[in-house]
């Protein structure tokens, strides 16, 4: 067997970046691909054994489908569940894919509830229910009743297993509770109070926990400041309320509000990164995080897209070819109009950007949507002016005519403001309609920048020159 290479000891000093401490780098991904290539099992697992879970994902991630593959054959006994739930979705289906069903069911009985779910909720019908019948039966009740609530909400997110003690107990009896009790969550942060009906009335923290009489009751020093939260409510309001609230964990409950599981921060971090990779993603136009997909995979769901895009480049064009003499007449038309245009798209995608983000973190809303409008639509007007001194001056001196310069500035002024504008009141208007803005704002806001970049630039042209 071959030497493994020694893990260098890592001292962290005030310049140290994240990759000073990433155990997957390109050096260990080679090695690891040298093993494969060598078929050295004892190689591969003495390199991936102290490998955090989360850098198991990711060089699992790294490396192609016939040599995950092979990877997975040589450390598929040695594979601790929770590499699973920590894979990328696309590359996770296919790894699903490589297990039997009494593997995977072996798998997803050593995961949290919602880890577990995560894990086998995109197979197929039939082989869900493989799954489920080779998994303990009450385990496999929190499976089913996870399955049952849509993708994307809180009871997705929830886990089942939770420390809740009722009104009356005291501080020691819940700590001979926390002592005695074998089956608790493996982590927690909180002890939720329930009143006879089970619902959640307050928590208490363990810090608050530790540091009261045992004769003093729970109730008395909970919280009773709860921020529930509904089953069926979407994950990204539950990223929001975790956030504006600074929430370790929360109380997740029924539609009669009984307590019925509880999500914790580590959920909702993975939550707050897929929402905003999300509208990154959809701002350009891409449906989903395709780095791992197939050629044909890519390429089919970026057509769609495209062909959008087609459809109002195809307006502009119109828009173009509707002054088709004047630009005949004067070549100096066509040669600066796209400088109009690219600098109104630039700009509204610019305000387009902050209005996105801004209505996903609940920043921007009918309350203040006035005050913001009025401020890009300045914002717009003052960078126009700017850029219509430079442009219009430079356009003028270049091609010796004071009007044509005239004319650019103009139009460049009209743009900019429109962008301004557009940048805002489309995503605000899209989002009253109840349709995700980071979907369809890209769309709408070129359309408009571009022909009306055009319109009034040739319009002002064929008015003021010809």
């Amino acid at each position: 067997m071959k030497d493994a290479p020694e893990t260098p000891d890592i001292e962290l000093e005030g310049d140290a970046t994240p990759d000073a401490v990433y155990a997957v780098t390109p050096e260990f991904v080679r090695a690891i691909v040298q093993g494969l290539q060598d078929g050295d099992s004892d190689l591969i697992r003495e390199l991936i054994n102290p490998l955090h879970t989360a850098d198991t994902a990711d060089l699992i991630g790294f490396l192609p489908g016939d040599q995950r593959e092979a990877l997975l054959d040589h450390i598929s006994s040695d594979l601790m569940p929770e590499v699973l739930s920590a894979l990328d979705e696309s590359i996770r289906d296919d790894v699903v894919e490589l297990f039997e069903p009494s593997e995977l069911a072996a798998a997803v009985s050593e995961l949290e509830t919602d880890d577990a779910v995560y894990v086998i909720e995109d197979l197929d019908q039939a082989q869900q229910e493989e799954v489920l019948r080779s998994v303990p039966a009450e385990e496999r009740a929190a499976l089913e009743e996870g399955l049952n609530f849509e993708e994307d909400t809180a009871g997705r997110l929830m886990q089942r297993d939770l420390i809740a003690v009722p009104a009356y107990w005291t501080i020691g009896q819940t700590i001979d509770y926390l002592r005695e009790t074998d089956d608790l969550p493996d982590a927690f942060h909180q002890i939720f109070v329930v009143d006879p009906s089970y619902h959640p009335i307050g928590a208490v923290d363990l810090d608050r926990v530790l540091r009261t009489k045992r004769p003093v009751k729970v109730v008395d020093v909970m919280d009773a400041d709860l921020r529930r939260v509904p089953v069926e409510m979407d994950q990204e309001h539950v990223g929001y309320l975790f956030q504006q609230y600074g929430l370790l964990s929360a109380p997740a409950v029924d539609p009669e509000g009984r307590l019925v599981g509880v999500i914790m921060v580590d959920d909702i971090v993975e939550v707050i990164h897929e929402e905003v990779e999300e509208d990154t993603l959809r701002l350009a136009g891409v449906a989903g995080d395709d780095l791992n997909e197939s050629v044909t995979d890519t390429a089919r769901t970026r057509f769609s897209w495209l062909l959008v895009n087609l459809g109002t480049a195809a307006m502009a064009s119109l828009v173009i070819a509707a002054f088709d003499t004047s630009i005949e007449k004067l070549v100096a038309l066509a040669i600066l109009m796209p400088i109009v245009a690219s600098m109104g798209g630039n700009a509204a995608t610019q305000t387009m950007t902050v209005a996105v983000r801004s209505i996903a973190t609940r920043e921007l809303t009918a309350t203040n949507a006035m005050r913001i409008i009025w401020k890009e639509v300045l914002v717009g007007g003052i960078n126009g002016i700017l850029f219509a001194v430079l442009t219009g001056a430079a356009g003028g001196l270049f091609f010796q005519d004071i009007g044509l310069g005239l004319v650019l500035g103009a139009a460049m002024v009209i743009n900019m403001v429109l962008a301004g504008l557009a940048g805002i009141v489309v995503p605000l208007g899209l989002e009253r309609r109840g349709i995700d803005p980071a979907v369809a704002s890209t769309v709408f806001v070129t359309t408009i920048t571009d022909v009306f970049g055009f319109f009034s630039f040739l319009g002002l042209g064929a008015w003021l020159l010809l």
